[in-house]
């Protein structure tokens, strides 16, 4: 249905109403230099159970376009929501979707005072409010730490002084030159329309910089539930200002998201998708666990509320605590480990925490069984955030007394193992588009060459640059990877490790002394898995959680010489 709806200042605005009549409303507002075709994509991906509303805002599409400038400030574009909203559902609130200058004016109309009680959610796209940008740039630019993050916003906006300039950009929108540089910067927008455009230009004069008003002193808290989905290659707005938002916005939830400025033309089916979890959530429905992971500020329970995590190796040691400091912090837990009797135990331990736990039994070297537990994880529980391959046994002894069979065992377990887990979970998160983290356990003998660990090193050191690579790889993807490179750790994996050359007495020789030392050492897995949260919470390539791992690697980089002499057999 196509009807008109006439504001309290005499402009007609032209509106769509699509969808059942007692369905919850959506209601869409575009941006510039758009009209309301934008939404078109995204609405034929939208499930039946929603009644969606789209308008030209004034100077768009069929609606009228005021000459004086003065018709485009941000609170009279707020008025212009408020009677659509009025019009179109009178006895219930609806839920919003906005991008771009759409979604600026819905920010500042929701912290308002004109939608008081009629909007029921708030999905924003590409569009800060911008009180909150000035309060945000002002408060990066005082800190050297935050400096390069406001610089880097400035530089993206630098378009709007030249819309700010006389006829030039009328000029350059009627000439073709700005849709061809929009077309460069962001494929999926099709060519706007030049009345569009032009009249649009009143919106960066009337409300930005020197030719707009002050609009409110401050910024007043949003008290509606906000879902802001941040395209990670938007040219013209940062992740940064767009998702810091949690002492303005107490309900929030953040979702980074492929793509450019434009992309609900360019992936509508992922917009709509988000949207419509985020409605049904609002209207009663459970809440997925994308959007647990979206939670921001005071609905954080922990620091990986509503995560999924892998852990292989889970049984004891390194991944046992792991998968215990994860779900201190709010993770649902998947373990992995061969042995049924220790990973049962530890399943129980990480179900103390109170959160969801499944336990697998699987050798990580067995390619088939590590993709048949791959494929029944992302079924069953969705696709993890981490993903953490700790799986490992230990070798020692010489190259030459090195059999063949050892060799590859060790290479199954300790390199496969980890690729495994790498190459089976990262495109099922590099396909969902929100990000991840794999973390691989290497260890510090992996940039040391080491007489008395020369198998083990070796394919420590193979961990080390596959995590390298593939954090290089996957980085565009908004995937993470780190290395976590512990030095002497007492864990189980000394009781066990295979004493290459020896017999049987000579090699529980061995393990007893080598147990006695990492004992005497001290270090707790705990200390590992400390490093293991720390890097996934900050992204970080190499951890080194204990000292002597730290002076290793310290002495590897800048005195290899030296560690090669004190290392070499005599």
């Amino acid at each position: 249905m196509r009807t008109t709806v006439t504001t309290s200042d005499g402009v007609r605005l032209s509106v769509r109403v699509r969808g059942p009549e007692q369905a919850p409303t959506l209601v869409c507002v575009h941006g510039y230099p758009d009209n309301a075709a934008l939404w078109d994509d995204v609405i034929a991906h939208l499930p039946d159970g929603l009644r969606v509303v789209t308008y030209d805002v004034r100077g768009a599409g069929s609606s009228d376009r005021p000459r004086a400038r003065e018709a485009y400030r941000l609170d009279r574009l707020a008025e212009d929501l408020r009677e659509v909203v009025d019009a179109t559902s009178p006895g219930r609130p609806v839920h919003l979707l906005a991008h771009d200058w759409g979604s600026i004016q819905a920010w500042h109309a929701v912290a308002g005072p004109w939608l008081g009680g009629r909007i029921a959610s708030f999905t924003s796209i590409s569009g800060p409010s911008l009180d909150h940008v000035a309060r945000w740039l002002r408060s990066r630019l005082r800190r050297p730490r935050t400096l390069g993050a406001a610089l880097s916003q400035l530089s993206r906006s630098s378009y709007i002084g030249f819309f700010q300039l006389p006829v030039l950009p009328e000029l350059a929108w009627r000439t073709g030159i700005v849709a061809a540089v929009v077309r460069r910067w962001e494929p999926a927008e099709p060519t706007p329309v030049t009345a569009d455009a032009v009249s649009g230009l009143n919106l960066y004069r009337a409300n930005v910089g020197g030719g707009g008003r002050r609009r409110r002193r401050g910024w007043s808290p949003v008290d509606v539930p906000v879902q802001v989905l941040a395209p990670r290659a938007d040219p013209f707005v940062g992740v940064p200002v767009q998702t810091e938002l949690e002492e303005w916005v107490p309900n929030l939830r953040v979702r980074r998201i492929p793509g450019g400025h434009w992309v609900v033309r360019a992936d509508p089916a992922r917009v709509a998708s988000a949207v419509a979890e985020f409605v049904a959530h609002v209207e009663g429905d459970i809440e997925t666990r994308a959007l647990k992971r979206a939670r921001r500020g005071t609905l954080r329970v922990g620091r990986f509320d509503g995560r999924l995590v892998v852990v292989t190796g889970a049984g004891r040691g390194i991944g046992r605590a792991t998968a215990l400091a994860f779900a201190r912090e709010g993770a649902d837990l998947v373990l992995a480990d061969i042995d049924a009797e220790s990973l049962e135990e530890a399943a129980r331990a990480v179900r103390g925490a109170g959160v969801t736990v499944t336990a697998h039994r699987v050798d990580v070297a067995d390619g088939e069984a590590m993709r048949a537990f791959a494929e029944r994880v992302v079924r069953d529980c969705g696709v993890p955030d981490v993903v953490v391959n700790n799986a490992g046994i230990g070798m020692a002894g010489p190259v030459l007394d090195t059999t063949e069979e050892e060799w590859r065992r060790l290479v199954d377990v300790n390199f496969w193992g980890v690729l495994h887990g790498c190459r089976l979970f990262a495109p099922h998160m590099v396909e969902r588009g929100e990000g991840g983290h794999l973390v691989n356990i290497a260890s510090m003998a992996a940039y040391l060459p080491n007489p008395m660990l020369p198998a083990y090193s070796t394919v420590k050191a193979a961990v080390l640059m596959l995590s390298e690579s593939l954090r290089a790889e996957l980085a565009a993807s908004d995937i993470g990877v780190s290395a976590v490179c512990p030095g002497f750790v007492a864990t189980d994996i000394v009781g066990s490790t295979r004493f290459a050359g020896t017999g049987d007495s000579e090699q529980q020789r061995r393990r007893q002394r080598a147990q006695r030392f990492y004992t005497a050492r001290n270090a707790r897995p705990e200390l590992v898995a400390k490093d293991v949260l720390r890097a996934v919470e900050r992204n970080l390539p190499v951890v080194t959680p204990t000292v002597e791992a730290k002076a290793a690697r310290l002495l590897a980089r800048w005195a290899p010489g030296l560690v090669r002499a004190a290392l070499r057999r005599r």
